[in-house]
């Protein structure tokens, strides 16, 4: 029998996936029904398709459909992404069909049907509401029962007699079983599904272990026995109901990802017929070869090339640049870039899945499913310490019946006291209440921790990549001083500029204070502002717009102020670096980490800016998308745990591919999704006291690590000899917890001290 547990899997196969699981190889074909609707060319004769597969909670479950459809005639590839739950694969259409794929899955014991974004999203948003609502009863019922534990635990050292404490118990059941029924049913169904596909989850142990203490109880309560576990059953489903839905938010980042790039392609089109009349209709019905509107104002929906028009176009989404481009007739357009002056006619050459922002999309969800095989340390520990814990409750309940002769209620009792007291509870607090700690600390310091393994994999960090536009710098542009330039010069340039959207204009406008608008002023798109007078016009622009010829070496962004009889003036911006960038790049040096620059900008700003913090050797400038995701990969194949540090929307790929990434507050809203860590202010500091604190905070873990197994070499022999009752395991293993949260509370009274 081959199995086999990989980095992160919560689950193993039960039978032998090498000769098939309950299957042929070549899956039987099924109605295609509209599935057909819903493949695309992937080019050298294959074709593609996307599902949304229902019930992926683990790695295993990536590797159980992964070599499942490994094993299908004609699938060229078939990856799994655990936050989307979204299955890509490609495959020879003459070979196989997308009924064979999913009845292919579906003999795997999972359930496939076509990916459609907003169905996705309305799905796990239902999820994580029957969740929250499942916390809640647990939550509620696990408070009620203690309360009456309580009662019943103070009566042992009363008067109270047994009829009042069966009554206790009585009300313990009524409250408890409901309520596990109800918000035990997603550890339930997972299990049952694991059990009827042939494999195992941790899932299983779960509910066996909340089943087992519930019917324990009741049986006990009807015997009127001294002790009932209800509240340990109940206080249990609870705190794993709380890992569920903290670890469900956590991959809600890729869902509010995907929600910001379907809002970015979603708006409606407006056509362009031959006849000239416009209707305006949905993304999915426009065709390359189409012509489409683009008002100002509006996102490009497709991409495209200019038939007519002038324009400014915020093209962040390809260079990171803040810097609008101005685009004219046979410019290249792409979906999500924003218009900002002037209407433009679009020839559609790519629409969906095909466009760029489709791209950068697939690009997020390739690089996250490559980091999602990243595995957390308790998962690590875990993946051994459960099986263990197991064999050991059965080996005390098989020993104390067959060898010790004890009635089997016995044995199960003194099985139950090994459960309570070997419960990882301790091991499953070891990582989270450092976090918690950790995350309070790094929160008063401008940081959110928005990924559970994010603490862990920055400690790991040997290299750091910079974006350069509003990571390193300040993200907005200002204008250079000029002594030679005249003050009324900029005034009347200010009162060009207050009629402009342009973000120089913006930077002009601020720069000279207090300026009356010129209202007759008029802006001409994709190239400048005009002005009339009766000298002639005056004209604020790029060097073309106002007659300036080019110079050689003028690499800041610019813009020309031009008046009939008068030299034109120069009005020259720069985005200046934070204030304590070059600081955190040599404490990075100093401790041995790389730092580079990997930016979409031009090369001599890249140079410039490189140049001022010491890394005048260490970037690359120009990087589109995929470039910088194939700069980490490439880094990643050298051995490198990389930090990436990014703002743009174009940066999105990159930090969803990279170790561990980190944004600031004021980038794109798809980057700050992206990334697993997010900072504000406009100091770069927050990034080191991040790492700094992730070391910190690794030590802890690894000391309550040991914390935790020291207390189980200790109480598990004394457990299986039958020497602790269920109660007393009980306050044990709440010892533990409790060494373990003070341990933890070390690093924040440490920073504390360091803070005086």
């Amino acid at each position: 029998m081959s199995e086999q547990w990989v980095g992160g899997d919560c689950c193993t196969p039960l039978v032998d996936t090498d000769t098939g699981r309950r299957a042929a190889v070549d899956a039987p074909a099924l109605p295609e029904g509209d599935l057909g609707a819903y493949v695309r060319d992937a080019g050298n004769g294959l074709k593609a398709v996307n599902f949304l597969v229902d019930g992926i909670t683990c790695g295993a479950c990536i590797q159980t459909i992964e070599r499942a459809l490994g094993e299908v005639k004609g699938v060229d590839r078939a990856r799994v992404n655990l936050s989307t739950s979204r299955l890509a694969v490609e495959f020879d259409p003459a070979r196989t069909d997308p009924a064979r794929i999913v009845g292919r899955v579906a003999q795997a014991g999972y359930r496939a049907v076509p990916f459609d974004p907003a169905s996705f999203l309305a799905d796990r948003a239902e999820e994580e509401k029957a969740l929250l609502k499942a916390l809640a009863v647990a939550g509620f019922a696990a408070a009620n029962v203690m309360l009456l534990s309580v009662s019943i635990w103070s009566g042992h050292f009363s008067d109270m007699g047994p009829a009042t404490r069966d009554l206790m118990h009585w009300l313990s059941a009524l409250i408890a079983v409901p309520a596990i029924i109800y918000a035990g049913r997603p550890f339930f169904r997972s299990a049952l599904s694991a059990l009827a596909s042939w494999r195992t989850n941790m899932d299983v142990p779960i509910s066996l272990g909340v089943l087992l203490a519930t019917l324990m109880s009741l049986s006990e309560t009807m015997r009127g026995a001294e002790h009932a576990y209800f509240d340990s059953a109940i206080s249990l489903l609870f705190f794993l109901l709380i890992g569920r839905y903290l670890d469900l938010r956590a991959r809600g980042r890729a869902r509010a990802a995907a929600e910001n790039l379907i809002k970015l392609n979603a708006a409606a089109v407006t056509l362009l017929a031959d006849d000239g009349t416009t209707r305006i209709v949905p993304p999915d019905r426009v065709q390359p070869g189409d012509r489409v509107l683009v008002a100002p104002g509006e996102r490009a929906p497709v991409d495209g090339r200019v038939l007519s028009g002038r324009s400014d176009m915020d093209m962040s989404l390809i260079s990171g640049e803040t810097t609008p481009e101005a685009v004219a007739s046979g410019a290249k357009v792409y979906a999500g870039a924003l218009n900002l002056s002037g209407p433009l006619t679009l020839a559609v050459e790519a629409v969906g899945e095909g466009t760029l922002l489709a791209e950068i999309a697939r690009l997020m969800e390739a690089a996250e499913q490559r980091r999602a095989r990243y595995v957390a340390i308790a998962d690590r520990v875990s993946r051994a310490y459960a099986p263990v814990v197991h064999l050991l409750a059965l080996a005390a309940f098989l020993g104390w019946t067959i060898l010790g002769g004890l009635p089997w209620q016995d044995g199960l009792m003194i099985a139950v006291a090994v459960l309570i007291i070997t419960c990882p509870c301790a091991l499953g607090l070891a990582v989270p209440v450092v976090q918690v700690v950790a995350s309070g600390r790094l929160l008063r310091q401008g940081v959110l921790i928005k990924s559970g393994t994010a603490l862990e994999r920055l400690a790991d960090i040997d290299w750091v990549v910079f974006d350069k536009t509003g990571t390193l710098t300040e993200g907005r542009p200002e204008l250079l001083p000029d002594d030679g330039r005249p003050m009324a010069a900029l005034k009347l340039a200010a009162s060009l500029a207050l009629a402009s959207r342009h973000p120089l204009a913006r930077a002009l406008a601020r720069a000279a204070g207090p300026v009356a608008l010129a209202r007759e002023a008029r802006e001409l798109p994709g190239q400048g502002m005009v002005l009339a007078t009766p000298a002639g016009e005056i004209r604020l622009g790029s060097r073309a717009f106002t007659g300036v010829a080019e110079e050689a070496g003028a690499d800041d962004p610019e813009l020309w102020l031009a008046e009939p009889g008068t030299a034109p003036v120069r009005f020259a911006f720069r985005d200046h670096l934070r204030s304590d960038a070059a600081s955190v790049v040599k404490a990075f040096a100093r401790a041995g980490i790389g730092v580079e620059i990997l930016s979409g900008d031009r090369p001599a700003a890249v140079d410039r800016a490189a140049r001022e913090i010491g890394l005048a050797d260490h970037w690359l400038a120009g990087q589109t998308p995929d470039r910088k995701v194939a700069r980490l990969e490439e880094l990643a194949a050298q051995g490198r745990k990389v930090l990436m540090v990014g703002d743009g929307l174009n940066d999105a790929p990159a930090l969803a591919a990279a170790h561990v990434s980190i944004s600031p507050t004021t980038a794109a809203d798809i980057s700050q999704n992206a990334a697993d860590l997010v900072f504000q202010g406009r100091d770069l500091g927050p990034v080191l006291e991040a790492w700094k604190t992730a070391r910190r905070a690794e030590r802890l873990v690894r000391q309550n690590f040991g914390l935790s197994f020291l207390y189980n070499l200790l109480t598990i022999p004394i457990a299986l000899a039958g020497l602790v009752t269920p109660l007393i395991a009980a306050v044990a293993m709440s010892s533990s917890s409790l060494i373990v949260i003070g341990n933890a509370l070390r690093l924040s009274i440490g920073a504390e001290r360091r803070t005086r």
